[in-house]
């Protein structure tokens, strides 16, 4: 077996997943040895919303991912043009008894 054989990685995706989750409001916290990721999705008129899927990760993974995120945004750019933001400055005035963060 050679080397590149040795360092593949078989991942399964199963339906359920496959299908995703969608969300439009994304919260980070994080401590010392974790951040937490919660995805949210909001309807409108709704005056609650839960949390639809939560990722904990580690530092490390967590710039990681920031890095691809990021690699992946520029790569749509170039292709798709800028990703408009129409009010780069909204925060959301909800504090869950953690540090306040936003996304």
């Amino acid at each position: 077996m050679s080397q590149e054989q040795q360092n593949q990685l078989n991942i399964e995706l199963t339906e359920e997943t496959a299908s995703g989750t969608y969300s439009n409001l994304a919260i980070i916290t994080h401590s010392s040895s974790e951040f937490v990721l919660d995805f949210i999705q909001i309807m409108p008129g709704v005056p609650k919303a839960k949390v639809k899927s939560r990722i904990i990760m580690t530092p490390e993974h967590a710039k990681k991912l920031m890095r691809a995120v990021a690699d992946n945004i520029a790569k749509y750019e170039s292709v798709n043009g800028v990703i408009r933001e129409d009010n780069p400055q909204q925060t959301f005035p909800m504090n869950f008894g953690t540090p306040t963060t936003e996304a």
